[in-house]
């Protein structure tokens, strides 16, 4: 498996003969509205022109519609024709967008070789979840290939460890910024992902989604310390620089 972190949650996957877009956001640096009026957004630049990040890509994967995930300049760019899966909430919003062919996951799908299995996700912890709305998170399976469970935007709760152990992925990715909405937790920070790594030690665990955005509050190099503090390695817990890409295979059992 070849996973490119692009920027924010955006990853380029290949797995066997298919490629897979998550999450896209183009949006150039500080195009974008402050969250906690620290920045304007996204921080840094696309490390790829969307040319490249949209080259070979048959089919996009969009979890939610928070701007960060599927923003407007996306949104014109990615072909119209393009496959689009996305949960079962926003599939009318993203047919609005001209989108042709739209599937909500609404528990599993065949697309081709690959299967894909909705999971769930929560936006935080209390009050702020509502305000958050609806997230999903999912397993991709291809044959000869690692299992993944991309976890989305979540927090780490009850459903989130189930999942793993029911499923026994090979990779998991996280994003464990510690992003805040008006003071509230609203994803994963360094002591969860530490949790979550310390609780689950045979996967490879990949953290993504960190500093694009001005309301997280985990740096890479502060997760990297924090989580070898802990006594997690760092080939455990991959950290990839925008742009960077990884060649992920089985881990050990």
């Amino acid at each position: 498996m070849k996973l490119q972190l692009l920027r924010n949650a955006t990853l380029k996957l290949n797995l066997g003969r298919r490629t897979i877009l998550i999450d896209p956001f183009f949006a150039p640096k500080h195009t974008r509205p402050s969250i906690a009026r620290r920045s304007p957004n996204p921080l840094v630049e696309l490390p790829v022109s969307v040319d490249q990040a949209l080259d070979g890509v048959e089919l996009v994967i969009v979890s939610h519609l928070h701007s960060d995930h599927f923003d407007p300049l996306a949104q014109s760019l990615v072909p119209k024709d393009m496959p689009i899966v996305c949960q079962p909430a926003d599939d009318s919003k993203i047919r609005s967008f001209g989108f042709e062919e739209v599937t909500p996951l609404h528990n599993q799908l065949d697309w081709r070789d690959v299967k894909l299995t909705r999971r769930e996700g929560r936006h935080g912890f209390g009050p702020v979840v509502e305000k958050m709305g609806p997230v999903m998170g999912f397993s991709i399976e291809v044959e000869g290939e690692p299992r993944l469970y991309w976890t989305g935007d979540t927090v780490l709760y009850p459903p989130v460890e189930e999942t793993i152990r029911s499923t026994d992925p090979d990779i998991i990715v996280i994003h464990p910024s510690g992003a805040r909405w008006e003071g509230s937790s609203i994803a994963m920070d360094a002591e969860q992902a530490a949790t979550l790594c310390k609780t689950f030690p045979r996967p490879i665990v990949v953290a993504t989604h960190l500093e694009a955005l001005d309301h997280a509050t985990v740096t890479r190099d502060h997760l990297r310390q924090f989580t070898l503090s802990q006594g997690i390695a760092a080939e455990r817990l991959l950290i990839p620089r925008d742009g960077e890409l990884l060649y992920l295979d089985v881990p050990a059992r």
